[in-house]
């Protein structure tokens, strides 16, 4: 592959959170080169130097159900949405964590009556045109809610035209194409990548991943970690797989060709530093990234936290 892999580029800082819990579940590249991490422990949003030197942890108890990570900019400013599962909360904050606003949380008839769902938001992303910022609840009543850009919710989508029915709307992700934003979500348990536009209507699909957790886009091409095993880069436009990187020889699908659940080891995804996590091959991926220059960094849903660099040979 054109990658090299660097084991354990960074770890998450040493704390009794990070050990029992500390899966790292988003991950960015700011313009001055830093790699920030979201995982789930106390002082849950890190920042990395391009070493992977530890800069800093900041957040207190705020995120320890840290999820959702997403990079945005706003007046030449770079800013974060985070979604937290646990306690629901969705903000936006500078790169150290101060808060600049909060989204409330979405009244919708899903979350009411003898039966409510609970409202557990796993991804947030601003649409770079109008600043409605949309959310997934991935975990919930997998639902797509949008939010113009003062916080003011005003609609919710579940099945998007010809895409039918949603399931785990786990990640949402813009991208600016000819001018126009496109929103690509998870359909995450139904093995699907959908891709609407900016007012949510129906654009494209793929079943091209069986697991896609959340998106990063360099160019043309996109980055979606699989849950089940392995990174793999798109096509952004069709959606076909371009590579896979570091699928492990240990996740199966099933003899149907399903993958929810596919075959695994008991335990899986494990603590890290266990048998079943080596170098060279992916476990759980939740995010990935890219550096401008076609780096890639991924972080796993492993207790104990895994950040894996891929450099780009020939970058």
């Amino acid at each position: 592959m054109p990658y090299e892999w660097v084991d354990r580029w960074a770890r998450i800082p040493d704390s009794p959170s990070g050990k029992t819990n500390g899966r790292t579940h988003g991950v960015c590249v700011t313009k001055a080169g830093t790699i920030v991490v979201f995982h789930q422990a106390e002082n849950g949003l890190v920042t990395y130097d391009p070493s992977g030197k530890l800069i800093s942890a900041v957040g207190g108890s705020r995120w320890v159900g840290a999820h959702g990570l997403t990079k945005v900019e706003s007046g030449g400013q770079e800013l974060l949405w985070l979604a937290d599962q646990d306690s629901a909360e969705v903000a936006k904050v500078t790169l150290d964590g101060k808060t600049v606003m909060k989204l409330p949380a979405p009244k919708h008839p899903a979350y009411e009556g003898t039966d409510p769902k609970r409202y557990v938001p796993t991804w947030a992303a601003e649409n770079p045109l109008n600043g409605d910022v949309w959310v997934g609840d991935g975990y919930g009543a997998h639902l797509l809610h949008r939010f113009t850009r003062e916080g003011k919710h005003v609609d919710t989508i579940d099945s998007p035209g010809a895409a039918g029915r949603l399931h785990e709307t786990h990640g949402v992700a813009f991208r600016m194409k000819d001018g126009k934003s496109e929103l690509f979500v998870t359909s995450r348990s139904d093995h699907r990548i959908v891709v609407l536009d900016g007012e949510g209507k129906f654009v494209r699909q793929s079943s091209s991943c069986h697991s896609p957790c959340g998106f990063d886009f360099l160019g043309n091409r996109v980055v979606v970690a699989e849950l089940f095993t392995g990174v793999k880069v798109l096509d952004a436009d069709t959606l076909a797989v371009v590579e896979e990187i570091g699928a492990s020889d240990r996740v199966k699908p099933n003899p149907d060709g399903s993958w929810w659940p596919p075959i695994m080891p008991t335990g899986w995804p494990d603590l890290a530093g266990t048998a079943h996590v080596r170098p060279g091959f992916f476990n759980s991926p939740h995010g990935a990234c890219f550096a401008p220059n076609g780096d890639i960094y991924a972080v796993e849903w492993i207790i104990g936290g895994r950040i894996t660099k891929l450099a780009r040979q020939g970058a």
